[in-house]
């Protein structure tokens, strides 16, 4: 079992403050391990929610904005549910979520936005909010 530096359990620690104590817990079980992945997963601790999510200069809100902002364009639609679950816990709306979904459609394409639709809403509702609000799929729209 690796031991975490003071970096990487000061990110365990973030995340854990903001997806609560199961995701925290597994989140820091798969740092310590010695198993597939967990070199990456001590990067993201370390990197992404100490380096980068504690860093000042934009609100976590704001930060929430620009990573959904990149997820979506990329199309990383699974990293994007979690990141989803992150901006709710930053302060982020359903009506904010669908308000950065429509400014970026000019700039990434529908295509696109559709996918990273149908990702806002399965996270929204894992997440506990907007529960009546269905996907183009489901809508039998695609």
């Amino acid at each position: 079992m690796a031991k975490l530096d003071e970096k990487q359990e000061s990110g365990v620690a973030f995340i854990s403050g903001i997806m609560g104590d199961a995701f925290g817990g597994a989140f820091r079980d798969a740092a310590q391990s010695e198993r597939f992945g967990s070199d990456i997963t001590r990067m993201a601790a370390s990197w992404a929610f100490h380096d980068a999510w504690q860093q000042d200069g934009l609100a976590r809100k704001e930060k929430s904005i620009a990573i959904l902002s990149a997820l979506i364009a990329m199309r990383q639609s699974l990293e994007l549910k979690n990141h989803v679950k992150i901006g709710i816990a930053n302060g982020l709306t359903a009506r904010e979520l669908e308000g950065l979904l429509i400014q970026l459609t000019p700039y990434v394409g529908f295509p696109c936005i559709a996918s990273a639709t149908t990702a806002v809403i399965e996270a929204m509702r894992e997440a506990g909010i907007s529960p009546d609000v269905q996907t183009a799929e489901e809508k039998g729209l695609l």
